[in-house]
């Protein structure tokens, strides 16, 4: 846990103003509370009627039950208040939550990473099998006939690409070959 840090005057004067709203508010509830048990006892004798003493403690109770509902929405609204005081002035604690969330969104992202990388690995492998199966597979009636499978070859930089016509009667290069020494086969031989 974090060491008490000293606060601010301003800060240690409204605490000690809630401090005491809190005690005001509770010690009202306890009195009107405490008065409303003394007035619901019956007096034998007094000197007033007992309709009229009636329609006294009548009164009286309903002054002291908003007396305690006033001083409940008093605490109310200092529970508000705290929380807000608490929100705005409660910098470390936010910091510590805004920091354990960027590692956990850290953490979930370095997994992320890792399973990427994996589905890579995984599909680069899979493709180089998919073409040494492909080149190395022949098409013995396409060559009987003079057919290429690729067609001409177009492309820029000196590679050329086979269009994508099924079959043409020009004779066209040999299609490259992926070569096995390089782990993502980036180099070709002809």
């Amino acid at each position: 846990m974090t060491t008490p840090r000293a606060l601010p005057q301003s800060k240690e004067t409204l605490l000690q103003n809630y401090n005491k709203r809190l005690k005001d508010d509770v010690r009202s509830i306890v009195d009107n509370f405490s008065e409303i048990i003394k007035t619901a006892k019956i007096e034998d004798e007094t000197q007033v009627s007992r309709a009229t003493q009636g329609e006294q403690d009548h009164y009286e109770m309903h002054v002291r039950a908003a007396n305690i509902v006033r001083a409940g929405e008093s605490l109310m609204k200092l529970v508000s208040d705290l929380k807000q005081f608490l929100i705005l002035n409660d910098f470390p604690s936010v910091n510590d939550a805004i920091t354990l969330q960027n590692q956990q969104l850290r953490s979930l992202q370095d997994e992320c990473d890792k399973k990427l990388t994996s589905l890579r690995d995984e599909i680069a492998v899979d493709l180089y099998e998919l073409e040494e199966e492909y080149y190395s597979s022949s098409l013995p009636a396409a060559r009987q006939l003079g057919l290429s499978r690729h067609g001409p070859w177009v492309g820029s930089g000196g590679r050329r690409r086979a269009r994508r016509t099924p079959f043409t009667r020009d004779k066209a290069p040999a299609p490259p070959q992926w070569t096995r020494d390089h782990p993502h086969r980036e180099t070709m031989k002809r």
